[in-house]
């Protein structure tokens, strides 16, 4: 009996998709479905240009254009790999690790490329930690994040281990900018979508042993262990760049988020409402001096173009 090739790469455990020597595409696997939310039948047929997943690298550069991996791979025939952020359906950002070839004909002319595309965002063990949460009643109803009732009690846990162990960790106090207006203009339907775009982007592209939840309201707080002013300074620049890159669907368009963060390191003689008030004052520096940025105690504020 001949294996079922077909059906085997339509189960494939990674996204895969197809395209033909005009950027349409031909073929869209079930793991691309999951990984996207695209479903096949929205997707075949469409070019990839047409504004589907537009990757994004970790430091929010579009790679739908010039730098497209694909792109060069179809040119010269070369194979590629290497890490993206692609936007699935609802408007939040996945991590995945993408692997593109040439599609070659008998002849071994180029007539297409293939794509192959990994989920990063370890779904199983955000899974467990999440049924873990469950049971101990303390997850916020609207974006699966862990609430305030569940960060206050781990930050406590964070300090008493710096007082300790000396061991470090960093605090970040995130807020949507403008979030009200998503809410006054669009109504509260899309606010609630706006919220659950940013807690994904949040747990979906952060560090496995760092926290995020939702404090209240459109305020977001990550507790990032093991930091020291640098590690705290790529986290919170890398999560403020990939909500900048994150885009709720409304009516046709796409509607932009961007967001301002507080972030300071833990002090042996802090408690909860010291360190929250510290990273609380650094985020109205960032809100107070434009918005989507990164103040960060002993950094000047970090905005869009900075790095």
């Amino acid at each position: 009996m001949k294996p079922d090739f077909e059906n085997i790469v339509y189960h494939l455990a990674d996204g895969l998709y197809v395209l033909d020597s005009d950027r349409v595409i031909t073929y869209w696997n079930k793991s691309a479905e999951e990984i996207t939310g695209y479903v096949a039948e929205e997707v075949i047929g469409s070019r990839c240009t047409e504004r589907l997943l537009v990757h994004v690298d970790a430091d929010g550069t579009n790679l739908c254009g010039g730098l497209c991996p694909l792109d060069r791979t179809v040119a010269d025939g070369n194979m590629r790999d290497c890490e993206a952020f692609l936007r699935h359906k609802e408007g939040h950002r996945v991590p995945v690790w993408l692997r593109v070839s040439a599609l070659k004909d008998q002849s071994e002319e180029v007539i297409g490329g293939i794509e192959l595309f990994s989920d990063l965002s370890n779904k199983s063990a955000i899974a467990e930690k999440l049924r873990e949460l469950e049971r101990r009643a303390t997850l916020d109803s609207l974006t699966g994040l862990p609430n305030r009732s569940h960060l206050e009690p781990e930050i406590e846990v964070r300090l008493q281990e710096v007082k300790r162990y000396q061991t470090p960790f960093g605090l970040l106090f995130c807020d949507i900018d403008n979030f009200k207006e998503f809410n006054d203009n669009y109504g509260h339907d899309v606010g609630d979508r706006v919220l659950r775009a940013v807690a994904s982007t949040l747990k979906y592209n952060t560090r496995p042993f760092d926290l995020f939840g939702r404090w209240g309201g459109e305020e977001f707080v990550g507790i990032i262990r093991n930091a020291d002013i640098d590690v705290l300074y790529r986290v919170a620049e890398r999560c403020r760049v990939l909500v900048s890159k994150t885009s709720v669907p409304c009516d046709g368009d796409q509607l932009s988020i961007t967001m301002s963060i507080g972030a300071t390191i833990a002090i042996p003689n802090d408690s909860v409402e010291s360190i929250l008030k510290r990273a609380d004052r650094l985020l109205y520096e960032s809100k107070n001096t434009g918005r989507n940025r990164s103040s960060i105690d002993g950094l000047k504020p970090l905005s869009a173009g900075q790095s």
